[in-house]
C-alpha cells in the first residue's frame, strides 16, 4: 500500500499533466483482459497519446483546477484516463476502433479543448479528420489558386514557343 507521501507525489504528477492538456477521455475497462489491456495501451503509445489507470480518489483530485476538472464526478469503477495535450481528435479514433473490437472498454465522460463532450458525440469525433489531414487540405486549397497561376502562364510561354516553331518549319519548308 502507498504511504500519504507517495501518493500525495502520484496526485501532483497527475495534475501536472492533466495541467498541459485539455485532451481526454475517461473509460472503463471492467472485464477487459490483461493482453487486450496491452494491445490497448501500445496502439494508444504508437500514436503518441497518453493513457493512466487512476485510483478513483486520487483521479478526483488531480483534476482540480485543470481543464479537465469537468471529469471528477466520472471517477467510479475501474476507471483509466487517455489524454493527450495536441490530438483529440486521434484519441477518440484509436479508442473507438478499440472500443468496437472490445465491448468491455466503454467510454465514462470526455473533455475536448476543455470542455465536457457528450459520450455519444466521442464517435462524432473519431470520424473526423485528424489534425494533419486537415492542414494538408488548407494547405491545399491555398495553394491551388497559385498552382493554377502558374499552369496558365506556363501555357502562354508554351503556345509562343509553339508558335515560333511552326513559323520557323513553315519558312524552311518554303526555302526548300
Amino acid at each position: 500500500m502507498k504511504t500519504r507521501e507517495q501518493k500525495d507525489q502520484s496526485i501532483a504528477v497527475l495534475k501536472e499533466e492533466f495541467k498541459k492538456t485539455g485532451n481526454a477521455l475517461v473509460v472503463s475497462f471492467q472485464g477487459l483482459p490483461v493482453d487486450k489491456d496491452w494491445e490497448l495501451r501500445r496502439a494508444l503509445q504508437a500514436a503518441q497519446l497518453n493513457y493512466r489507470v487512476v485510483k478513483n480518489t486520487i483521479g478526483r483530485i488531480a483534476v482540480e483546477d485543470t481543464p479537465l476538472e469537468s471529469l471528477k464526478e466520472h471517477f467510479k469503477g475501474m476507471t483509466a484516463v487517455a489524454y493527450s495535450d495536441t490530438d483529440p481528435v486521434g484519441l477518440a479514433k484509436v479508442l473507438s476502433k478499440f472500443a468496437k473490437e472490445n465491448a468491455k472498454l466503454t467510454f465514462k465522460a470526455g473533455v475536448v479543448e476543455g470542455r465536457a463532450i457528450n459520450v455519444k458525440d466521442i464517435d462524432t469525433l473519431a470520424a473526423m479528420p485528424s489534425k494533419e489531414e486537415l492542414i494538408s487540405k488548407l494547405m491545399f486549397l491555398l495553394n491551388a489558386p497559385a498552382q493554377r497561376m502558374a499552369v496558365a502562364l506556363n501555357g502562354v510561354a508554351r503556345n509562343l514557343a509553339v508558335v515560333v516553331q511552326q513559323i520557323a518549319e513553315k519558312k524552311n519548308g518554303e526555302q526548300a
